[in-house]
């Protein structure tokens, strides 16, 4: 048996929408956006792999005509460049282990436990995110520096492990999960410490990979604490190693900086690249309570 389509139906002609205007000027500005975004990316690149005398050349090229490996080289072989990223990697790595832990077990308490001072509590935290890193560097360092712990690992990682974005992150999203889900398995028999690892934690994974991303950016980028904190070479993480040995007494090899440069962001490029749908749902679920 065959069907047979209507005559006014199979005669009607398929029309075919136009963009609107302003979605059209959306596009055009959010591709130039996103170009001049990128042009210092690939200008760094590109100048990665150029001669020392092209890098300074007036006026710029793009293209490199003489395409070289020789900074990179520098970094991996003439350099201690294994153990900069090493620590560098140990430092990031173990903070932000260190900030999912602790960030959600205080926002787990801030969102879902009650006990006097919650509101206060919280209210400090809010007040230390609007506090400049800079105002608490000297009372950071002399505290470290009195507890002996003066270029170590300890010095680098301790004073990061819990940072107040991280508290308000967690907070805001633990705050949307049922409360008679965990009143049920506190029924059940189960502590706040099974509910937190067994329960929560697993359906924290947006904002847990957001947390990781924005810890290790910034503990990756972080300079001016390791300069100070970290008083010889074999303590040294790659930021500060791509100021102190990219500018001479007299002059900056650009070359060797750009090199650097792109081995820096790699990490923090891949890390984005595998869990941006993760961080996207974060920051979009983050606050919906």
């Amino acid at each position: 048996m065959t069907m047979t389509r209507h005559p006014s139906v199979a005669a009607r002609p398929r029309t075919r929408r136009s963009m609107n205007p302003w979605k059209a000027v959306t596009y055009a500005v959010l591709v130039v956006g996103v170009v001049v975004w990128l042009l210092p990316f690939v200008w760094m690149l590109l100048g990665s792999v150029k001669t020392p005398g092209e890098v300074l050349q007036r006026p710029p090229t793009w293209w490199p005509h003489h395409f070289t490996l020789e900074n990179f080289r520098t970094w991996l072989t003439e350099l201690n460049f294994g153990q900069f990223f090493t620590n560098s990697m140990v430092v990031a790595l173990v903070t932000v282990l260190g900030n999912i832990l602790f960030c959600s077990m205080v926002g787990y308490a801030l969102a879902k436990l009650e006990f006097r001072g919650k509101k206060i509590l919280f209210g400090l935290v809010m007040v230390t995110l609007m506090v400049p890193g800079i105002v608490t560097f000297i009372p950071l360092f002399v505290i470290v520096s009195k507890l002996g712990l003066v270029n170590s690992y300890l010095a680098l990682i301790l004073p990061f492990l819990t940072q107040p974005i991280g508290v308000f992150l967690m907070r805001q999203f633990m705050s949307a999960i049922p409360d008679p889900l965990l009143e049920a398995a506190r029924i059940d028999g189960a502590g706040e410490l099974r509910i937190f690892f067994r329960i929560v934690l697993p359906l924290c994974g947006p904002p847990i990979a957001t947390l990781g991303i924005l810890t290790f950016l910034s503990s990756w980028n972080n300079f001016l604490w390791p300069l100070v904190a970290a008083q010889s070479e074999k303590m040294y993480t790659l930021p500060v190693a791509l100021s102190l040995y990219s500018t001479g007494e007299n002059a900056t090899n650009y070359g060797l900086l750009l090199a650097g440069s792109v081995l820096i962001i790699t990490p923090i490029v891949l890390l984005f690249v595998f869990l941006q749908r993760h961080f996207v749902q974060g920051i979009a679920t983050t606050g919906l309570k």
